[in-house]
């Protein structure tokens, strides 16, 4: 095969299955990518589930045939249980998950086509098994890449956030057991395929209730988690991350406590690799990856790159989508600068620059807040951006500045510390900051809930007593924001955030104390305006494949005719077909979340997933449908998957976590 990717134009050969064994005798499948000249190169590994064959195949196409062209041996491994691998998968990061990364950077070190020196990326579970890797990492594994990753998977995952459970926990619940019932291809594993495949759907999995079940950081999260091992991180990182996906808050937190290994940069994008990022601009991954991986690999020289690349935005008009945001490219370096901050201190008059007498404010329990807030972006879904927060504004208590005479810079974590006076133990606050433009319209900057139950430690619970005041300091996700002159700043509070977050199951009477309460907003001494990052190039120049969709996604709220509330969003039946390989992969994806304004304690959740692959030798579908219900009794969720082949059914597999379906 021969490919002019934008650089120059080289030969490789695409090995389109190969086993890679593992110890314990499960082999893995990978898909590689090798120069033809100049061997032995230096390798680049993308370990994730998401099927070689099918599923991410014409995304792997725009990376691993770039990178092969310039030079290096190109991986993409399924993990054991997925795709075209064997074993089984009980969890993410399992043991034998993280074990077999390492076996596969050895075997990869030993090939004839290998000079010994490996690199590793990906993004999403891909970039977090990146960094995972590079923890005490293999001898032969010399830098990785972590793009849309976490390094702290109770808290900037997509399960918990500020001891909240999210409801992306439940879309994760039914997607992931349907990727992992997906059959392997009879192409590439041969005439074993089928039975390889009721294995791996005999010993399907229910992780959800795992991650429910785990409702503060304790060992079950700490597993895994990159940001409780900083000092046996033993390998280079350039971390990418976006502000529109929660994930990107790990990257200024992974720079700061280790700058002598780690870089990072964060765009304003969603969940997606930063080449087809949305919103823009967007960024050439190839190329900055390129770089960094010719100076690790190659030893070419490193250019002289900022520790922390950011953009920093600007006021938007809220939307849906939004093709580009405001704002410009900033530097600086966290671990050379002191960061100043703009204070500001709540009370009757609104935000003040001076402090005043404490007073005490109601804090809302309108069970809609959080109509406005849009999507988490975990999944890379475009739109889903926040909305105009007015009518969120509106069910939560707010504290305005007057209109500012200068701009307002921050850069890294905003902190507002308060008192609160509430009724019971468990309860919900929520913490929005936002911009306000002269017509009124409100544009959400950063958000952060919390779970007054919870320590500030996340692992137990907080002292307690009624309507005594309990000292709070919320930490914002890390941001780049630059505030205009002429705007105002406002702090939101509310007691829930429905939608995203599963509300607690009884409402507690609060109160706000401002009785030394403030709100923070730091910015590093060195921000300093850089020049863009290398626009995105049309990648692969001739795709393998063709997209179609039956329609964009569409997202509905409205009332229900027994008064509650519905949230609807619908992705659209769309299938990548590959005519080359007689193969297509297509799926749709549904979410309904609805509450009742009668009582707080009824929610609903039902998500809906389908896979179809048709091959030549035939049709698998995958049909996944979970209902996760609360009532004042208590949470129940159920779980049902269907496997089929042409049309009958192979295997039916139910669970049910909590007391009833």
């Amino acid at each position: 095969m021969t490919a002019d990717l934008g650089r120059r134009v080289l030969e490789f050969d695409e090995v389109e299955h190969q086993w890679i064994s593992m110890p314990d005798g499960v082999r893995l499948a990978a898909r590689i990518w090798l120069p033809r000249k100049s061997v032995p190169v230096p390798a680049i590994l993308e370990y994730i589930p998401y099927r070689k064959r099918d599923m991410v195949r014409a995304r792997d196409e725009r990376n691993h045939p770039r990178f092969a062209s310039n030079g290096y041996a190109c991986l993409r491994v399924d993990m054991r249980g997925s795709g075209d691998s064997e074993g089984h998968m009980p969890d993410m990061y399992s043991d034998d998950e993280l074990a077999d990364a390492r076996h596969v950077i050895d075997w990869i070190a030993a090939q004839p086509w290998c000079n010994g020196k490996v690199g590793m990326f990906g993004t999403s579970w891909g970039g977090t098994a990146s960094m995972q890797a590079a923890v005490k990492a293999p001898r032969a594994l010399k830098a990785v890449i972590a793009n849309c990753a976490t390094t702290d998977r109770f808290e900037d995952d997509i399960h918990w956030m500020g001891g909240c459970l999210l409801t992306d926990s439940f879309e994760w619940g039914a997607t992931l057991p349907a990727i992992l019932a997906a059959p392997p291809d009879a192409a590439t594993v041969g005439p074993g395929w089928k039975e390889m495949w009721r294995k791996r759907l005999q010993g399907l999995s229910f992780p959800l209730s795992a991650w429910i079940s785990h409702e503060t950081r304790g060992a079950y999260w700490r597993h895994g988690a990159v940001k409780f091992s900083t000092d046996d991180r033993s390998c280079p990182i350039l971390a990418i991350g976006g502000w529109a996906d929660r994930y990107s808050n790990s990257v200024i937190g992974l720079v700061e406590a280790r700058p002598d290994l780690c870089h990072g940069i964060v765009g304003p994008w969603g969940h997606h690799y930063p080449d087809h990022g949305e919103p823009g601009p967007a960024m050439s991954f190839q190329d900055v990856a390129l770089t960094w991986w010719d100076h690790w690999l190659k030893d070419a020289p490193m250019p002289k790159w900022p520790q922390l690349r950011l953009w920093q935005r600007a006021f938007d008009v809220p939307a849906d989508r939004i093709a580009m945001r405001a704002g410009r490219w900033i530097a600086t370096d966290p671990s050379e600068t002191h960061a100043t901050e703009s204070a500001f201190y709540p009370g009757k008059d609104g935000l003040s620059w001076r402090a005043g007498p404490g007073t005490r404010h109601s804090v809302p329990t309108d069970t809609q807040h959080g109509a406005c807030a849009g999507d988490t972006g975990y999944f890379g879904r475009i739109g889903g951006l926040p909305l105009d927060q007015s009518l969120d504004d509106a069910r939560a208590l707010c504290f305005d500045t007057e209109s500012l005479e200068s701009e307002i810079l921050l850069v890294g974590h905003a902190e507002f510390c308060c008192g609160i006076v509430r009724d019971m133990a468990q309860a919900q606050l929520v913490c929005r900051l936002c911009e306000v433009d002269p017509n009124g319209r409100s544009n959400l900057v950063t958000r952060q809930v919390a779970n007054l139950q919870r320590d500030v430690t996340l692992d137990g619970d907080a002292r307690f007593a009624p309507g005594q005041i309990a000292h709070l300091c919320f930490r914002f996700p890390s941001t780049a924001y630059r505030f205009s002159k002429g705007n105002r700043i406002r702090l939101c509070i509310a007691a829930s955030y429905w939608p995203l977050v599963w509300p607690a199951p009884f409402q507690a009477s609060m109160q706000v104390d401002t009785g030394g309460a403030r709100l923070a907003l730091p910015c590093p001494s060195d921000v300093s305006p850089v020049a863009d990052m290398p626009p995105p190039g049309h990648l692969p120049p001739d795709p393998s494949w063709e997209s179609t969709a039956e329609g964009p996604l569409c997202r509905e709220t409205g009332e229900m005719a027994n008064g509650g509330i519905f949230h609807l969003w619908r992705q659209p039946w769309s299938t990548t077909r590959f005519p080359e390989l007689g193969l297509s992969f297509s799926s749709t994806t549904e979410m309904k979340c609805t509450t009742s304004t009668k009582d707080h304690a009824v929610q609903r959740c039902a998500v809906s997933v389908v896979y179809e692959i048709e091959r030549p030798d035939g049709t698998a579908r995958i049909e996944s449908s979970l209902f996760g219900r609360t009532e004042p009794d208590g949470m129940s969720v159920a779980l049902e998957l269907d496997a089929l082949w042409n049309g009958e059914v192979v295997a039916e597999r139910s669970w049910l976590h909590g007391h009833k379906a």
